[in-house]
């Protein structure tokens, strides 16, 4: 049975209106068909890709390793395994040198199906690690412009690495942050993304400060999902952590094959075929 043609203008309102609670949006971030099956039949609500899980399922370290049509065509199949869900994109910084370029990207990221995306203002560059707020701007702007060509509310999650890269003293840390957020929200982005922070006062004062849905990344340290939406927090992403726990799970498989030569780790947290085919099935 082929799949149903999808409204993608429907589906970013949709998205959007997700952000307005009740409750925090928790998106899995999933990196190919087989993880993006198994968080829809959990039952959330939308789901997110992993720029580091793409990476690594495709032989390559993070950081804009790969090129637009590799990432592009990972996107493409984490939508098609979602059926009608929403799905935003992680497509780190643009993957472009310029604005134009990023441009490009968000229309073949539209292209492949997707309803919302991060764009990122961190960079490699040690001594300077953030882009200039000015330039990071410019991609939002031609982010947003490509979309309303396209006639897709796209949501655009306007990230800043402040804390993340640990830029400038710490103290300040929080003023620089929330003169970008609006600097970013000014530029034609819908939410702001702040990954790194994982004490409750300090989310809870960027939901304060910030007129935008805040989002953040799960890291050691988060509170429950309760108490930061009791902050004010509106969504939360799993970021590379899921990935990294299968690699984990794989890890261990290795190990007590190679030392113990028995089979726990697989036969114990293998799931049943049956109910593996269950996931698949339905998509044909």
């Amino acid at each position: 049975m082929g799949a149903a043609r999808v409204d993608r203008a429907a589906q970013a309102r949709r998205f959007k209106e997700l952000h307005q609670g009740p409750g925090v949006l928790i998106l899995p971030n999933a990196w190919d068909a087989m993880s993006a099956r198994v968080f829809v039949n959990a039952g959330f609500a939308a789901l997110a890709t992993s720029s580091a899980s793409v990476a690594w399922s495709l032989g390559r370290s993070d950081g804009e390793n790969l090129s637009r049509s590799e990432m592009v065509s990972a996107i493409a199949r984490v939508v098609a395994a979602t059926g009608d869900l929403p799905v935003t994109a992680d497509i780190e910084s643009g993957y472009g040198s310029t604005s134009a370029e990023v441009g490009e990207t968000i229309r073949q990221v539209l292209g492949a199906g997707a309803v919302g995306v991060n764009l990122e203002d961190g960079t490699r560059d040690a001594a300077e690690p953030l882009r200039p707020i000015a330039d990071h701007c410019a991609r939002l702007r031609a982010a947003r412009a490509v979309a309303e060509e396209a006639g897709i509310p796209l949501f655009i999650n306007g990230r800043t690495d402040v804390y993340l890269r640990g830029v400038g003293d710490p103290e300040d840390r929080f003023e620089r942050t929330v003169e970008r957020a609006y600097a970013m929200l000014e530029a034609g982005a819908d939410g702001v993304f702040v990954p790194s922070v994982n004490d409750i006062e300090t989310i809870a004062r960027l939901a304060a400060a910030i007129p935008a849905p805040l989002n953040v990344m799960v890291v050691h340290g988060m509170p429950p999902v309760a108490d930061l939406a009791r902050a004010g927090l509106r969504r939360l992403s799993t970021g590379g952590r899921p990935g990294a726990a299968v690699l984990g799970v794989l890890a261990r498989i290795a190990a007590e094959l190679r030392d113990q030569g028995t089979y726990d780790q697989i036969l114990d947290n293998a799931l049943p075929g049956a109910e593996i085919q269950r996931l698949f099935d339905e998509r044909t």
